[in-house]
């Protein structure tokens, strides 16, 4: 099943006191192009996302985000700063001798004293991150690729029923084609006998002016790669691999056959048809552009 280039998935996993958010979102681009906000701490990962988001996605413009969520608070620890604590206290001693004053200071206000007391944040072992994060990962990636391949599903069926179209438009030109240089010798013969006026007709020269013009509106070898290029269409369309690239290339060469049909057409309703095609190999380029 083909997928699309548009997605969405998201997860949360806890471990232990750690709570793991990822959400991951994409849009259409030629290349496959991962972009991580996260945490700093799990920034030595990096490498390690994006080969394990590989794993489930070969094009598209994804935007990743992962948060992470301490439940316990247990990286936040109280200092005790003794040398200046001692310093304060050296102080105030000196200031009550110096003024005759009386000393005091009790320990529930030295500690409010700046710097006597700090909190700090530690920093975390996060060499056992990985496992979780991983896990957490693959996840919101399995909910990402099933939205892909969701969509894949109605692009395909939409594809498929442009082909079918384009087929029939197809199918009318190459009826068309014989009717079309029969008309032209008939009008032709007409014509030279109306010029003659009851003399002998060279058969022969009309014959030769008739093969000429049929050589010139012959849009055989168009019609026959066209077919093929349809076909080739269904077929990757059954595939499962990303193929957005190759049918972007049989797409180009659709159109330059329809052009071509287009160009030697000097009949109304083969041009009106040939106008069809084209719409329909533009439409399914717009579309292929959705695709993985």
């Amino acid at each position: 099943m083909i997928r699309s280039m548009t997605g969405y998935g998201r997860s949360e996993l806890v471990r232990g006191d750690l709570k793991f958010t990822v959400e991951m979102k994409s849009v259409n681009n030629r290349y496959l192009d991962i972009s991580i906000k996260m945490p700093r701490q799990l920034n030595p990962f990096e490498s390690a996302i994006k080969a394990e988001l590989k794993k489930y996605m070969q094009r598209g413009k994804v935007d990743v985000f992962i948060s992470l969520e301490d439940l316990a608070e247990s990286n936040v620890t109280i200092r005790y700063n003794r040398t200046v604590a001692q310093q304060y206290l050296d102080h105030l001693r000196q200031m009550a001798e110096d003024f005759g004053l009386e000393n005091d200071i009790k320990v529930s206000a030295l500690s409010r004293y700046p710097d006597v007391l700090t909190m700090e944040e530690e920093s975390p072992d996060t060499s056992d991150y990985w496992e979780p994060l991983r896990e957490a990962i693959d996840l919101a990636a399995q909910q990402f690729y099933e939205a892909r391949t969701r969509e894949g599903g109605f692009l395909r069926d939409d594809l498929l029923a442009k082909l079918d179209e384009m087929q029939e438009n197809v199918e009318f030109i190459t009826q068309r084609a014989p009717v079309i240089v029969e008309t032209y010798r008939r009008q032709l013969y007409e014509k030279v006998s109306d010029l003659l006026q009851g003399t002998a007709i060279d058969e022969g020269r009309i014959l030769e002016e008739v093969t000429i013009y049929s050589d010139k509106v012959c849009v055989d070898e168009e019609l026959v790669r066209l077919r093929s290029h349809i076909e080739a269409v269904r077929t990757e369309l059954s595939g499962d691999e990303g193929v957005g690239r190759k049918l972007d290339f049989i797409a180009q060469e659709m159109n330059r056959e329809s052009n071509t049909i287009l160009s030697k057409s000097d009949d109304l309703a083969v041009s009106d048809r040939a106008i069809e095609l084209k719409t329909c190999v533009e439409k399914i380029r717009e579309q292929i552009q959705n695709i993985e």
